[in-house]
């Protein structure tokens, strides 16, 4: 059992100190991260490690233990840390589970108890700072998957259109040239018709304009689409006229060498003979103005659409700035909220618990404390969900001692499972200055029978050596009473202790000698 428990693969270092609510023993420190135990085991030499740790620890060979010493109390071979000879320590184990905690991430108000925390609560906390896989920006985890879906900068969307992944920041160049984003035609005005076949819908539009095919050769007129046709029909002899001039410079030198080279004398027959197929003579200098002025054409449009990209490209650049301004605003604002949001929640955190000891604080060192739903809270002790108890805090006057009770409702240390234990805790008040410790005054317990016949009644004196009573340096000390306060068998169904579920402990603190 102990090697499945050391072999686990997904261990995790020490719980952080920050999560206890209460002062932490040194018996549940790790001796190595210096952190509350999480799954702690056992060396030979008897200290208690994290069982990430100690496989950190002993991942290269036993080593020798550094707490030994420390303490002065090294000896070979039982101070040498082995993996083979450590074993899980569930004694601690239960122990720091019911260990009382609270969340250390800013603004968050869960409580429980240390199992609680690692089973529910850790690595689940809304107010967690977990970093995007994307753009490694750290955010809350509540806002991760909104962060995901719309703000963050690296995340892929894909193009509507033509169903590409692209980033997000480079979705809106994208747009400008995606061969299936929907354009408008200028002229007839419709509508979704896709980049790539904008220039098809150009030539087929009947409102779209064009040159006459005869443009090349000086005509100047510019029609609809639909209308160029009757224009040819009716233009036949002005595009004559026109064309005449080209072609008599073409057939100029040609009718010049025609005496030398069209027509030679047949020998055999005495006649004379046409010129072969494939001898007309070229015309280069026509050619070439075609390029030319094909050439001239294209740079023109060429340079039209650079203005143009130019133009566009200046507009988003303009807008991108005032859209940056506008987040840049919009996150300091945000931040600030936050900021004061986080503010309002601690000081209403403050008052609420001010609220609930004010509600049942009494000031003449006499306290009862009720516990309702005593089946339902026995069965959580009992499953280790819920092992302990505080009350409110009590005085033994306006400025005196201020004081708790702390109950195990299924027992703790001896009285484990058969009794139920009370322990009485000195906890820091406002005007310990005024107050002389140690703490000396005798303290009764007693659980009251509802008969009024026989109550359970344990009393002590305080031992002044203890640091149970010494002046508090943190919010309480360690608790101090009766393990085995009252046998569990006492509190049956028909007990005279127990009436509608709920019993009732009553602490009397003496104030002779104040």
């Amino acid at each position: 059992m102990a090697r499945v428990w050391l072999d686990c693969p997904n261990s995790l270092p020490g719980i952080p100190l920050s999560v206890l609510s209460v002062p932490m023993e040194n018996k549940y420190k790790c001796q190595q991260c210096l952190q509350v135990l999480r799954k702690p085991v056992q060396a030979q030499c008897g200290h208690r490690f994290c069982v990430h740790c100690f496989k950190q620890l002993t991942s290269s060979g036993p080593k020798p233990c550094e707490a030994c010493r420390q303490e002065k109390i090294y000896e070979e071979p039982t101070s040498i840390l082995n993996i083979s000879e450590a074993f899980p320590d569930n004694a601690a184990g239960r122990e720091i589970a019911s260990l009382p905690a609270k969340c250390l991430n800013a603004g968050c108000s869960w409580t429980g108890s240390i199992k609680d925390y690692e089973a529910q609560h850790e690595g689940f906390c809304d107010y967690e700072k977990v970093q995007c896989e994307a753009c490694q920006a750290f955010i809350l985890r509540s806002e991760k998957e909104r962060h995901s879906e719309r703000e963050c900068e690296s995340r892929v969307l894909n193009c509507k259109y033509c169903k590409l992944a692209f980033n997000f920041k480079d979705i809106k160049a994208h747009d400008e040239v995606c061969l299936k984003f929907p354009l408008q035609c200028k002229e007839c005005g419709k509508k979704k018709i896709p980049r790539e076949k904008m220039s098809d819908h150009s030539r087929s539009c009947a409102r779209s304009k064009s040159a006459c095919p005869f443009s090349q050769v000086g005509c100047k007129f510019v029609t609809d689409n639909g209308k160029l046709s009757d224009h040819e029909h009716n233009s036949v002899m002005d595009h004559l006229r026109l064309l005449l001039p080209m072609v008599l410079s073409v057939a100029g030198p040609h009718t010049e060498s025609q005496g030398h080279v069209d027509w030679q004398e047949d020998s055999g027959l005495g006649l004379y003979r046409a010129p072969e197929e494939g001898a007309s003579p070229s015309t280069p200098a026509v050619d070439l103005e075609k390029k030319v002025s094909a050439l001239e054409n294209i740079a023109c449009v060429l340079n039209r659409e650079v203005e143009r990209s130019s133009v566009t490209l200046e507009a988003f650049s303009h807008q991108h700035r005032l859209d940056q301004e506008k987040i840049e605003n919009l996150t300091n604002k945000v931040n600030q909220l936050e900021r004061a949001l986080v503010t309002r929640d601690f000081q209403l955190s403050e008052t609420e618990q001010l609220v609930r000891e004010l509600q049942f604080c009494t000031y003449d060192g006499v306290f009862v404390w009720k516990i309702s739903d005593f089946s339902r809270r026995r069965l959580d002790a009992v499953a280790g969900r819920a092992p302990a108890m505080f009350s409110p805090a009590f005085y033994s006057s306006k400025y005196g001692y201020k004081m708790c009770l702390r109950l195990y409702l299924n027992g703790d240390g001896t009285g484990r499972g058969t009794h139920l234990s009370l322990f009485f805790v000195v906890m820091r008040g406002r005007c310990d200055a005024l107050l002389k410790w140690p703490f000396s005054q005798k303290v009764t317990l007693m659980l009251l029978d509802l008969n009024n016949r026989e109550h359970i009644i344990d009393a002590f004196r305080p031992d002044i050596t203890s640091t149970s009573f010494q002046r508090p340096s943190s919010e309480m000390n360690i608790a101090s009473g009766c393990p085995l306060f009252c046998p569990l068998g006492k509190l049956a169904a028909k007990s005279p202790y127990l009436r509608d579920d709920s019993i009732f402990i009553k602490a009397i603190v003496d104030l002779s000698g104040l």
